[in-house]
């Protein structure tokens, strides 16, 4: 790629980040796009083959790292032996959610166009499948716990549905406000407490 095609291409990707934080990507102008890269719309759709591209191009490094790393930190639970879980329950998990705190905040305005701006694209149900996941995996939780012998409460599958969604949409909420990263840590954070301290009361712990 030589250097003009190289500013051109960052002048697209920057006209397409300030698009779709203003405007989501839904209502986002293709024309609004190019006007303010410099470009052609025939020029643009040399480097994309369409808006939808655009989006993808900013968008999926950063959510393949976001759910790598999730799914990094649920696999190193689910692989300890069963009698160790309860001693790791929270600690892969904080690790992961400070990880992600960190890294949406070194990418904040990719990781905002990912949660924040979605609509009508592939990734609006990114945050969906992160709680997919973690449904399944307090399943199995809960059945590590009965092998362990404890007697733990039957919880419905459309509450853990609704408390997990609770706990991902709270986490982005920082996104969303556009809240300082200090602040944001200590709201999440507190956020982890209230509902750790809530599946341990349902679940009878």
């Amino acid at each position: 790629m030589s250097n003009d095609d190289a500013v051109t291409l960052h002048n697209i990707i920057s006209a397409g980040k300030k698009e779709f934080l203003k405007k989501g990507f839904k209502t986002a102008s293709l024309r609004n796009i190019v006007k303010e890269a410099g470009v052609t719309t025939g020029a643009f759709y040399g480097y994309f083959s369409s808006k939808e591209a655009l989006y993808a191009s900013i968008v999926e490094p950063h959510a393949a790292a976001i759910m790598g790393r999730f799914m990094k930190a649920q696999l190193d639970f689910a692989d300890l032996p069963y009698e160790e879980q309860p001693d790791h329950m929270g600690v892969e998990s904080t690790e992961c959610v400070n990880w992600t705190i960190d890294y949406m905040y070194d990418h904040y305005e990719e990781v905002k166009i990912l949660i924040c701006c979605n609509d009508g694209t592939s990734y609006e149900t990114f945050v969906d499948r992160m709680v997919e996941v973690e449904v399944e995996s307090t399943f199995r939780y809960i059945e590590v716990l009965k092998r362990l012998g404890n007697d733990v409460k039957t919880i419905d599958d459309d509450l853990a549905h609704m408390i997990a969604s609770g706990m991902f949409n709270g986490i982005f909420e920082a996104l969303y406000h556009d809240m300082p990263k200090e602040r944001a840590k200590v709201f999440i954070a507190q956020l982890r407490e209230f509902h750790m301290a809530g599946w341990n009361k349902i679940m009878g712990l």
